[in-house]
């Protein structure tokens, strides 16, 4: 059996209400994000949410990511412990113009969501081509 008493108990019991309450609606879903020559990815972590409940979509500059975490514990059970955030979450990144969001793909793996959005084509480097006559001679 799981038992927390005690005022340590209680305190931790009423730290994580008050923080919970105090957390914004959807807390932050953590974010890895980089870039390469090709693409910019984007990792988030999604623990315990099924693939069926998480929505990406992408409105002029602004990447929206939502997902659903329900509950594990069924409603007519009494919580001993409830430390674990449920509910809806979601996440929202301003996107550059040099992304091409329209070529953007998305894997779900083990809780983590990978999106990889490739660079526009004005915006992957480039070599510049250099002309111009021969070596110049010297006159003395």
């Amino acid at each position: 059996m799981l038992a927390r008493t005690g005022a340590s108990g209680d305190l931790d019991r009423l730290t994580h209400q008050l923080a919970r309450a105090a957390a914004p609606a959807g807390t932050v879903i953590p974010a890895d994000a980089w870039r390469d020559d090709e693409a910019v990815y984007v990792e988030f972590d999604l623990p315990g949410m099924d693939r069926s409940s998480i929505e990406l979509t992408v409105e002029r500059d602004t990447l929206t990511l939502s997902a659903e975490r329900p509950s594990p514990i069924p409603a007519q059970a009494r919580p001993l412990l409830a430390e674990r955030p449920t509910g809806r979450f979601t996440r929202r990144l301003t996107m550059s113009d040099t992304l091409d969001t329209e070529a953007a793909e998305a894997t779900y793996d083990n809780g983590v969501l990978t999106l990889r959005i490739p660079l526009a084509a004005h915006a992957k480097p480039r070599k510049i081509a250099i002309s111009g006559g021969g070596p110049k001679e010297l006159t003395a």
